[in-house]
C-alpha cells in the first residue's frame, strides 16, 4: 500500500502524526487505532507489537510494577 495525499507533522517533543482529510480518517480506514504501538526497525519501517502493547496497557492501569513483572499482594 502506498499512502498519498497524507502529511506527516512533527512535534517538539519528537512524536509525530499522520494527517489526513479529516482527523481520524487513518483510524477510520484501520491503519491505526488509540493504544497501538510500533517499533522502528533498522531500515526505518515501523511494525506493529502486539504484545508491546499489551504489556504498556497493563503497566498503565498498576497491573506491572516498573521491573515490568506483576505486582503480587
Amino acid at each position: 500500500m502506498i499512502w498519498m495525499d497524507y502529511h506527516i507533522m512533527s512535534y517538539p517533543d519528537g512524536s509525530f502524526t499522520v494527517l489526513g482529510d479529516t482527523d481520524d480518517e487513518l483510524i477510520e480506514k484501520g491503519l491505526y487505532k488509540p493504544g497501538d504501538v510500533f517499533v522502528v526497525n533498522e531500515q526505518g519501517v515501523l511494525k506493529k507489537k502486539d504484545h508491546l502493547t499489551a504489556l504498556m496497557m497493563k503497566y498503565e492501569e498498576g497491573k506491572l510494577n516498573d521491573a515490568g513483572t506483576s505486582q503480587r499482594d
